[in-house]
């Protein structure tokens, strides 16, 4: 069965509470109390987002997204209670693409992942096309020189962002803004983000020929569309 959000929390009532809400506004939501329950719900189903708290009574949620980030490529916002700026950092480092705090309120909750469903959702049927690389928008596949390349999930968001935003320069602010979404994300995670993105994508990352840099500014994609 496909559901458009799973949330993996071990506070019962507050998970129990939030696949309620959601449901009611028509996100078809389930839910796992445990990092084996997740796992298991995986054989079976499917889902869109994947609401995940760092702490588990069996196990990290860290690890679990490492896990799932093997086979899923599919949106991950932390929900914790843990605020410090290296779990933060961690989160969206290991492939998460969110992270809100708790306590949340439920509106704001629904409200952002309603806008992760959407951009997940859209689908661009032209994508990218050159000699060299190919980014497919519909099926959410990159290949380079014809061979399937695997990026994580905000990997891909901001290549194609860039690419939707081709031949213009692109401030790190829009980044953080539209990528992230979030203003606290530093210089320091979006440049390894970018320099990953080159040793995937180039022929030579140290002379790129798609993604430039505009110093202290941010990035302008450059490429022939075919």
């Amino acid at each position: 069965m496909k559901y458009d959000c799973l949330i993996v929390d071990d506070e019962v009532e507050l998970a129990n509470n939030t696949c309620e809400y959601l449901n009611m506004f028509e996100i078809k939501s389930s839910v796992c109390y445990t990092k084996d329950e997740c796992m298991k719900f995986f054989e079976n189903n499917d889902a869109s987002l994947i609401l995940l708290d760092i702490n588990l009574k069996d196990g990290s949620g860290f690890e679990l997204c490492k896990e799932l980030r093997k086979t899923k490529d599919i949106p991950i916002l932390f929900i914790s209670a843990r605020n410090t700026d290296d779990d933060k950092i961690i989160a969206l480092n290991i492939g998460g693409d969110d992270y809100i705090e708790k306590p949340y309120s439920l509106g704001v909750l629904l409200a952002k992942v309603r806008v992760i469903l959407k951009r997940f959702k859209k689908e661009n049927i032209e994508g990218y096309h050159d000699n060299h690389l190919r980014v497919d928008f519909q099926n959410r596949c990159v290949y380079v020189e014809g061979e399937l390349v695997k990026l994580t999930s905000l990997e891909y968001k901001l290549l194609v962002y860039l690419i939707n935003n081709s031949n213009r320069l692109v401030t790190k602010e829009e980044l953080f803004d539209n990528v992230w979404q979030d203003k606290w994300t530093g210089d320091g995670t979006l440049n390894v983000h970018i320099r990953k993105l080159r040793e995937i994508i180039e022929k030579d990352p140290n002379d790129p020929k798609y993604i430039f840099t505009v110093w202290k500014e941010g990035y302008k994609f450059e490429g022939e569309n075919k």
